[in-house]
C-alpha cells in the first residue's frame, strides 16, 4: 500500500481527529489512528470507544488498499516540524510497518492491525435536523462553560438539545448556573432531545471553527451523529431526564440593571482579587443608577470597592455572587450591555444581553451566595 500527500493537509485532519484520543485507553489499538485508504482517498478515524471522529481526505500516485493503525502521537510531532511538502506513505501489509518519505529523510514506523481496530457505532437513528456550523458552534460556545462535571448527576454533564417544531433550545447547568440559549432557525418535525457529553462538545468546538457548511445531526435511543464536509463525529449520549429548566426560571424579577458588559467585567475582576479565596464572594449593592461592588477578606484584613454608573429600575439592594461565576457568564454574553434581573437577594438572578440576535434568546440564570451583613 503506497501513497503521496500533502504534509500540511494531512497533518491539519490527524490533529482534527487524534483530539478525541484518550491519555488512558481501554484498548491500546485506541490510542492509534486508522489509516484506511481505498482508491485515492484516506480516510482518518480516532476513537476512545465512546466517541469517535472519521474525516477523509483525497490523495495522490495511490496503489493497493487497505488498513493500518499508527500511533498517532509519534506521527503528529513528526509531521508537525514539516513545511509544506509532498510525503510518500509505503506500507507494509504483511508486518504493517509504514515508511514515510521526504524530500530529506525517511521516517520508520511501526503499526497494528487496521481491521482490529473497533467499527465506528451505527445508530438507526431516527431523529434528524440540520443547522450551519456557525450557529452550532456559536451555541457550544454560549452553553459549555455551564456544563457540570458531577459523577452523581450525569445528565449535567453535557448539552441538552431540545428540538420542537419551532425552535432549539440548547441548555446548561452544573446547579448554581444555568444558561438557556434558543434559535428559531433550527426546527425539527417533532419534540425530541438529546443530551451531547461535554468531550464530543469540546471536539465539535475546536474542528468547527474551520467549516462554513451545514452540520446534519442524526441521533437515536443510544448515539448522536454529526456529519459536515468530510467529517463524521459519533458519540454515546448521556442517558438520563435532563432537569425542567423552564420551571427554574423566575418569571417575576422586577429589579433590573442596564449596565456596559465590559465595565462590569473589569470591575468584578479588580474587586475579585481581595474576596475571600474559600467563598470568592462579591457583594453587589444596587442604587439609583450605580452598583458599588465589593468584597473583603477578614482573614487578611484586605477590602477593596468600587463604584460603576448603570441604569437601575427597582428597590434599593444588596446580593452576592461567587465571584467566577459571575466573571464567567458576563465574558459569554456578546452584547455590549447587559441586563441583570433580580428579584431579592435569596432568589436567583437573570443576566442577559440587552440586545439578542435575529431569531435567538439568550438567558443565564446564577444563584446568589448568602451574605453576612
Amino acid at each position: 500500500m503506497k501513497f503521496n500527500v500533502s504534509s500540511s493537509k494531512l497533518f491539519a485532519q490527524l490533529q482534527a481527529v487524534s483530539r478525541v484520543i484518550a491519555a488512558k485507553n481501554s484498548l491500546q489499538i485506541l490510542e492509534a489512528v486508522l489509516f484506511d485508504l481505498e482508491g485515492d482517498v484516506l480516510t482518518l478515524t480516532a476513537s476512545d470507544s465512546e466517541t469517535t471522529i472519521r474525516t477523509s481526505l483525497t490523495v495522490e500516485d495511490a496503489q493497493g488498499a487497505g488498513k493500518v493503525a499508527v500511533g498517532g502521537k509519534l506521527l503528529l510531532e513528526t509531521l508537525k516540524e514539516f513545511s509544506e511538502q509532498p510525503l510518500t506513505f509505503q506500507i507494509d501489509e504483511q508486518n504493517f510497518g509504514l515508511n514515510i518519505t521526504s524530500a530529506n529523510g525517511t521516517y520508520s514506523f511501526v503499526g497494528a492491525n487496521g481491521l482490529e481496530y473497533p467499527e465506528m457505532p451505527v445508530e438507526d437513528g431516527e431523529n434528524t435536523f440540520s443547522m450551519p456550523a456557525n450557529v452550532l458552534l456559536d451555541a457550544i460556545n454560549k452553553t459549555i462553560f455551564c456544563t457540570a462535571d458531577d459523577e452523581l448527576r450525569p445528565v449535567m454533564n453535557g448539552i441538552y438539545f431540545d428540538l420542537s417544531e419551532e425552535k432549539i433550545a440548547m441548555v446548561a447547568t452544573d446547579a448554581h448556573r444555568l444558561v438557556r440559549y434558543i434559535n428559531e432557525g433550527v426546527k425539527g418535525s417533532q419534540a425530541v432531545s438529546f443530551i451531547l457529553p461535554k468531550k464530543p462538545a469540546q471536539l465539535l468546538k475546536q474542528v468547527l471553527q474551520k467549516e462554513a457548511e451545514e452540520v446534519k445531526v442524526t441521533f437515536g435511543q443510544k448515539n448522536a451523529k454529526f456529519e459536515f464536509g468530510t467529517t463524521v463525529i459519533v458519540c454515546r449520549q448521556i442517558e438520563g431526564r435532563f432537569p425542567n429548566y423552564n420551571a427554574v426560571i423566575p418569571q417575576n424579577n422586577t429589579n433590573k440593571v442596564l449596565v456596559d458588559r465590559q465595565t462590569i467585567v473589569n470591575a468584578c475582576k479588580r474587586v475579585a482579587v481581595f474576596a475571600n479565596t474559600g467563598t470568592s464572594l462579591l457583594k453587589l449593592a444596587l442604587s439609583e443608577n450605580q452598583i458599588k461592588i465589593s468584597a473583603q477578606d477578614i482573614d487578611f484584613s484586605t477590602s477593596a470597592e468600587e463604584t460603576i454608573s448603570c441604569d437601575y429600575t427597582g428597590m434599593p439592594m444588596a446580593i452576592g455572587f461567587k465571584a467566577p461565576f459571575l466573571i464567567e457568564i458576563l465574558a459569554n454574553v456578546a452584547s455590549q450591555e447587559v441586563v441583570l434581573q433580580l428579584a431579592d437577594p435569596a432568589r436567583a438572578g437573570l443576566i442577559l444581553p440587552a440586545e439578542n440576535e435575529e431569531g435567538q434568546d439568550l438567558l443565564i440564570l446564577l444563584m446568589p451566595m448568602l451574605l453576612n451583613d
